[in-house]
């Protein structure tokens, strides 16, 4: 990013900042990302999920769902199976996201080896 000198420096700011926390607002928290990238290798099922991130609770992955869901990253679509099947899948709006998040996995590879030395 380019800094801006020529008086328009808060109007360009601010065009910046509120679609970077509004970015934020949908992505908060230490578990969405990690349940996009899982879904971004397939569908799955609840246990699936659960098993694939470690240290995630059922409350806390259940809620995360939802919320993706809500927000059109993740669909959930309830098979006519006894007993019923659910699965889980990225939405095309959710694979959209991708440029971001190898970004962050390429930014943290970086950080990394710029904190540890390795």
């Amino acid at each position: 990013m380019a800094r801006v000198t020529d008086g328009t420096e808060k109007k360009t700011c601010m065009e910046i900042m509120l679609p970077i926390q509004d970015s934020l607002e949908i992505l908060k928290g230490k578990w969405k990302l990690p349940i996009i990238v899982s879904l971004s290798f397939g569908s799955k099922r609840f246990r699936e999920l659960a098993r694939e991130i470690p240290k995630i609770t059922d409350r806390v992955l259940s809620k995360e769902l939802k919320e993706l869901e809500t927000n059109h990253l993740i669909t959930r679509t309830v098979h006519d199976t006894f007993p019923p099947t659910v699965e889980y899948e990225i939405t095309e709006h959710g694979l959209s996201l991708e440029k971001v998040i190898m970004a962050m996995k390429d930014w943290g590879l970086e950080h990394r080896k710029k904190v540890t030395g390795k």
